[in-house]
């Protein structure tokens, strides 16, 4: 699968591990930054994510912050992008197989490690259930 990746400073750490995390499940990811803790403006990092995945530049995307709560906002102003913002194992599952989300945002500050990666493994395994929930999200897209 092809992925981007985004973050501000507060999510740096994380993105890297993540990023090494995909590359071992084969899985090419297109860091769209930052490259580094230095402070920065969030959405100069999550939008150009966004547009990739609106794009189908890339299948998924993943955008992580401090909460995680302004990358999700900034990324679902994109049309065609539903990023979820997760914080257990249970909240992506339902993500992907409710909601049919395209894209994950992540706060480092509220997860561990551990937890972020196994969010992550959790949200890219599970399939969206499709059905009803499918033409509902067809006509959002279209506004």
């Amino acid at each position: 699968m092809k992925i981007a990746i985004g973050s501000d400073h507060a999510g740096f750490r994380y993105k890297e591990r993540i990023k090494q995390y995909l590359a071992t499940l084969a899985h090419e990811v297109i860091d769209f930054g930052t490259d580094s803790e230095e402070p920065v403006d969030y959405p100069l990092f999550i939008r150009p994510v966004a547009h990739a995945v609106a794009a189908a530049e890339v299948e998924r995307g993943v955008v992580l912050g401090g909460s995680g709560n302004g990358e999700a906002m900034a990324a679902n102003r994109v049309k065609g992008v539903r990023c979820a913002l997760c914080w257990s194992i249970e909240s992506a599952r339902l993500a992907r197989q409710h909601n049919d989300a395209n894209m994950l945002s992540l706060g480092q500050r509220l997860l561990t490690e551990e937890a972020a990666l196994e969010i992550v493994r959790v949200w890219l395994d599970t399939p969206f259930e499709g059905g009803r929930h499918v033409r509902r999200i067809q006509l959002l897209d279209a506004d």
